[in-house]
């Protein structure tokens, strides 16, 4: 009955196979599952029992190296299959602890040529590495089991896989992405708004926003006439500035920037004005050029260009100034949609500028189209070949996007929306029709019209018609069929370089599963 190699021999009849002839029970206790009748170990006589009439009716079970037949289990726990894998790394020629009868087995007790309960591979109901009861010693030997990952540490842990080798690679959770807790600030000070973006970065070339701040200070208010900034445009961008200081300085920032655009650019006492904003605040701001200024609204929107274009027009429409980038795509695209910058330009008017030259409240048709043919003749001086194709027709790989609150406000208004909400309005395909339809209806209101409106409100209400009059003079320079609504800028470039230049993206994407050893 008993070979001294492989122990005693399994009974040949699984655990629902039904009253025995010899009056056996339907279930066998767990004296019998967890205590094998080892070499030079007496068994109970209810084994004795049990096992004599199976090995009687079977005598070819008696052969040393005949074959072991089982009939296949038709009641069996979902867990107690067990993994290939983890069967073969037990020996059968060594020696098993004998078990007391009634006692339960323990996971590191196997009978030989019998199945093991299986416990999801060394795994728990949600996938994670299992604390081993007690380590199987194998002819080869097998890496330990890993302790569960926890937090952001999780794309370090390494542990089996199910059905898979133990020395192999743990893949992480889906649930559960493994980004770093670093904090970057970008921060804008333009001629109109005091913008505050504070995000951590996620997936490849995507952050998410941690704390932001938005405050229209106007700081080139009255700069077309005077040169100069105003004392009291100084003291409002001075009290955002404060507000901003005080959410840098609760937060662990690993890196920030901080920039000021044509307001400082342009004013006689810009250098001035920011030598007051580091006393009062502690925050330094430098002045960006122009060109700088285009590539940043790029690297702000590059998620917008679809991958079907192939040119793209971007233009900011800022309070003081308006840049505009043209962007040539070939078969070979890179990650950085600012590399692919062909000629830009940067013209000194903006919604504050326009607005204060030619009267903002009361704006006729007649009003509209000097503005318009104003940014025309700006335009005219911008050396840039026409992008159409052999009919004289924009080509259906060319669009538009734009970036500034004119064009957030023209979406919100062709939205209807009750109030301005971002996630609506970013990403916002507007066809030609549309863009003029809207145009035309914000015309069509009188000022008190336009502040009513809650997309506009009484901040913008003088400054949205100069925008939409710099948007027309662009449409008539790079007709498109269709233009796309960015509602982000100088601060997402801001963001998207620095995460870029310190390779957070590249240290934390998703690498093929086990491409690295231990």
């Amino acid at each position: 009955m008993t070979d001294p190699d492989r122990g005693s021999k399994p009974p040949s009849e699984g655990a629902s196979t039904g009253r025995r002839k010899g009056g056996g029970s339907r279930r066998r206790g767990k004296a019998r599952k967890g205590a094998p009748n080892h070499s030079g170990v007496a068994v109970s006589a209810l084994e004795a029992v049990a096992i004599e009439p199976q090995a009687s009716r079977h005598p070819d079970l008696d052969a040393p190296e005949g074959p072991v037949r089982k009939r296949k289990r038709r009641r069996r726990s979902r867990s107690s299959e067990a993994s290939p894998a983890v069967v073969q790394s037990v020996s059968p020629a060594l020696p098993l602890r004998p078990v007391a009868a009634g006692a339960a087995a323990s996971p590191g007790d196997v009978k030989p040529g019998k199945k093991r309960r299986r416990n999801r591979g060394g795994r728990g109901p949600q996938g994670r590495p299992l604390a081993p009861a007690a380590p199987v010693q194998a002819a080869k030997s097998a890496a330990a089991p890993v302790s569960p990952p926890s937090g952001h540490n999780i794309h370090h842990a390494q542990g089996a896989r199910r059905g898979g080798s133990a020395n192999e690679r743990f893949r992480p959770q889906s649930g559960a992405e493994p980004w770093p807790d670093d904090l970057y600030a970008a921060l804008d000070l333009g001629t109109n708004n005091c913008r505050l973006l504070i995000a951590q970065p996620t997936r490849p070339g995507q952050f998410r926003v941690v704390d932001a701040f938005s405050r229209i200070v106007r700081l080139g208010e009255g700069l077309g006439s005077q040169g100069r900034l105003s004392t009291e445009a100084m003291d409002r961008a001075v009290d955002a500035l404060k507000v901003c200081a005080a959410k840098l300085s609760g937060r662990d920032i690993r890196r920030m920037r901080l920039i000021a655009t044509e307001a400082c650019r342009s004013a006689e006492n810009g250098e001035e004005f920011l030598s007051r904003v580091l006393v009062e605040t502690g925050l330094e701001l430098e002045i960006i050029n122009r060109e700088t200024e285009a590539r940043l609204a790029v690297s702000g929107c590059s998620s917008l260009v679809g991958r079907e274009a192939r040119s793209v027009v971007l233009f900011d429409i800022g309070g003081g100034s308006s840049e505009i980038a043209v962007i040539s795509i070939g078969e070979n695209r890179s990650s950085r949609l600012a590399n692919h910058i062909t000629h830009w330009t940067s013209l000194p008017v903006g919604v504050v500028t326009l607005s204060e030259r030619h009267g903002g409240q009361h704006v006729t048709p007649e009003i509209f189209e000097a503005m318009t043919r104003e940014v025309e003749g700006m335009l005219a001086r911008f050396d840039c070949p026409p992008l159409t194709d052999n009919s004289g027709r924009p080509p259906e790989d060319f669009h538009l996007i734009g970036t500034s609150g004119t064009v957030t406000t023209l979406a919100g208004v062709h939205l209807d929306l009750p109030r301005y909400d971002r996630r609506k309005v970013d990403g916002l395909w507007l066809s030609d029709d549309e863009v003029s339809a809207m145009q035309a209806k914000l015309l069509s209101w009188d000022f008190a019209g336009r502040a009513a409106n809650p997309c506009i409100g009484p901040d913008r209400a003088d400054l949205v018609l100069a925008g939409c009059a710099i948007l027309e003079a662009i449409r008539r320079r790079w007709p498109s069929n269709r233009m796309r609504v960015a509602d982000r800028g100088l601060r997402e470039g801001l963001l998207t370089d620095m995460m870029a230049d310190d390779g957070v993206w590249r240290r934390n994407r998703r690498r093929p599963p086990y491409d690295r050893e231990r």
